[in-house]
């Protein structure tokens, strides 16, 4: 039999305190990153991070824990490609 690979929704939360300091949960990956920007995945959509300096202090996919360090400029949710898209909105 092949093994099932059961995935655990992780509550997602995002705190930033004084633009110099981030704690995501919830993180499932992290695609990229470099000084100016950070990809990274959750449950709730591909999570984009900008700014400057950036650095990840803390990372652990195990329990979904994030933190970030730098000047943040700004934070985006892109749709997540689970909830369909809009190619999958097109090709109905």
């Amino acid at each position: 039999m092949a093994e099932e690979k059961k995935t655990v929704k992780l509550p997602h939360s995002v705190i930033l305190e004084n633009r110099k300091s981030l704690t995501a949960t919830g993180v499932s990956n992290v695609d990229s990153f470099d000084e100016q920007v950070i990809v990274a995945y959750t449950d709730l959509g591909e999570l984009t991070i900008k700014g400057k300096g950036l650095n990840i202090s803390r990372l652990n996919i195990e329990t979904g824990e994030l933190n970030v360090t730098g000047d943040i400029s700004s934070l985006n949710y892109a749709e997540s490609q689970a909830s369909g898209g809009i190619f999958s909105r097109l090709f109905r």
